[in-house]
């Protein structure tokens, strides 16, 4: 355990002092992703939002509430998952990431998807789908299954922002996290 958090504190550094494309220029604060360095589940979403980008954490505003909905509602917590993104500071207004930004981060989501060896990558929204698993897939026709990639398991949902502004969509998230509750216990089942 001691190897995984000086690792990820590696990776943490790296990020506050990267340089690599223009967002840092922007940026207030980086948002390197937080949760357990053992989670059996991530969580990846686009990039840092407003709230992110003040706070230098993940989903705090109110899409992170709707996540800490979903969370309970399949008995997790924050501590018990590691939520990132893709990129790690903030596009201006909330644009997507270009592709030259996904590019200068992916090392990093990588060097954090290897340390912590996740059961299951829950891409949130379709710049994440595209970027770890497929770039032509769309998550309204993918939310919900499961793909499995380089020896990991994925599972693309909906972003919960999405559902703050299709109202329909929280009956879907709800759904898929029941889905992926599943999913995880069946992995457990067998491991036994």
């Amino acid at each position: 355990m001691e190897d995984k958090n000086l690792l990820f504190d590696e990776i943490t550094k790296e990020i506050f002092s990267c340089k690599k494309c223009l967002l840092y220029k922007t940026r207030h604060k980086p948002v390197p992703g937080e949760g357990s360095l053992d989670a059996e589940i991530m969580f990846i979403g686009e990039g840092p939002g407003r709230n992110e980008d003040l706070t230098g954490r993940p989903f705090v505003g109110a899409a992170g509430k709707f996540l800490d909905e979903l969370l309970a509602g399949i008995g997790l917590k924050r501590e018990d998952v590691f939520i990132g993104n893709v990129v790690k500071c903030r596009p201006p207004n909330n644009r997507v990431p270009l592709l030259s930004e996904i590019e200068a981060c992916k090392p990093y989501l990588y060097a954090q998807i290897a340390i912590i060896q996740p059961k299951i990558i829950c891409t949130l929204g379709n710049t994440p789908l595209n970027t770890l698993i497929s770039p032509h897939l769309t998550i309204g026709r993918v939310h919900g299954k499961v793909f499995k990639k380089d020896g990991f398991t994925f599972i693309p949902l909906y972003h919960p922002a999405a559902a703050l502004y299709h109202n329909a969509l929280k009956v879907v998230l709800k759904e898929d996290f029941a889905k992926l509750k599943n999913y995880l216990e069946n992995l457990k089942e067998k491991n036994l």
